[in-house]
């Protein structure tokens, strides 16, 4: 993606395998002796982030799309402290639709999915973890900034993004614990853009889908970017 597309695209809008610990060196008492013994072997537990790791989508998962991590060089915002917006309320929705994490999670995960088409959308899934509660209260705060923010909002960062209107929509794909659907339009140089994000919650995980294609908005062309049934599916599926 080049320069003007990339620029187009933030305008809208991370591992190790379970090892084992081997404690033999460490003595523990037994009780039936009094001397001391060898440990057993422990799993250590997996972080937040290598979870979210191990529940990503892979390429055989998603036939005929690359997954892989997205550019940083041109995003509209790197953390959610860089982001300004006339309406705070909207804040969740500004990022959900520039890949930062809803609420206080625990840790976040975002790959960008493509085809091998030139010219085609990009979609992104972000995935976050969260303490107890914690994703319920994400969701939450999602909803309720869908249902203020319906005559738009204006979000501003690397640039700045002006969304006309946000509306409530059926999801792609309902499954886990809950699942909320909303599109926001946005004009670009006198063209119309629709854009479409889901957000999944399945137990302390949310996954967070958006699609946007960059190439349309570069060139000025009006643009309805939907997101991709098996994209969305098979995310979907590996949270259970």
């Amino acid at each position: 993606m080049n320069r003007t597309t990339s620029v187009a695209v933030s305008a809208l809008s991370l591992l190790t395998a379970l090892s084992l610990t081997a404690c033999g060196g460490d003595k523990e008492p037994d009780n039936s002796t009094g001397e001391p013994r060898p440990s057993t072997y422990r799993a250590d537990k997996v972080s937040p982030a290598e979870r979210l790791t191990k529940l990503m989508v892979t390429p055989s998962d998603v036939t005929g799309y690359e997954v892989a991590e997205p550019s940083t060089d041109f995003v509209f915002a790197k953390s959610k402290d860089e982001v300004t917006l006339d309406k705070p309320a909207c804040a969740p929705l500004a990022h959900a639709m520039n890949q930062l994490p809803l609420g206080e999670p625990e840790a976040d995960l975002t790959r960008v999915v493509d085809t091998e088409k030139y010219g085609d959308a990009s979609s992104y899934i972000t995935l976050t973890t969260y303490a107890a509660g914690g994703a319920r209260e994400a969701m939450s705060g999602l909803s309720k900034a869908v249902d203020a923010c319906g005559s738009g909002f204006t979000a501003k960062a690397d640039g700045t993004s002006a969304y006309d209107s946000v509306t409530a929509e059926d999801p792609t794909d309902s499954a886990g614990d809950e699942t909320l659907a909303f599109k926001a339009k946005m004009t670009f140089q006198g063209a119309t853009h629709t854009l479409h994000t889901q957000a999944t919650r399945s137990g302390d995980v949310v996954a967070v889908y958006f699609s946007v294609n960059g190439f349309s908005i570069a060139q000025n062309r009006p643009s309805d970017t939907k997101l991709p049934p098996a994209v969305v599916k098979a995310q979907n599926a590996r949270l259970g």
